[in-house]
């Protein structure tokens, strides 16, 4: 039996993705609000420091009409 091993998710890269979902002009303590986040969570996420949990990841999903696979790893498997 062979042990699949998890894939590693760049949260530096996951954090560039939520920036570019909250765009270069939005504010980022109005959209840590919609998100229900702290804005220093929010810059955290956006820097890669802190991991993105479920509920956040499929807010960001459902706010962006992204997938949470993108968000994730930046591809769509179809």
């Amino acid at each position: 039996m062979s042990v699949s091993r998890k894939p590693e998710i760049d949260w530096r890269s996951v954090g560039r993705r939520v920036r570019e979902i909250r765009g270069f002009d939005a504010n980022q303590a109005v959209f840590a609000r919609e998100l229900g986040v702290s804005q220093g969570q929010l810059s955290r996420y956006e820097k890669g420091e802190s991991e993105i949990g479920a509920a956040v990841l499929l807010r960001l999903a459902r706010k962006s009409g992204k997938t949470i696979e993108w968000l994730l790893t930046g591809t769509d498997k179809t």
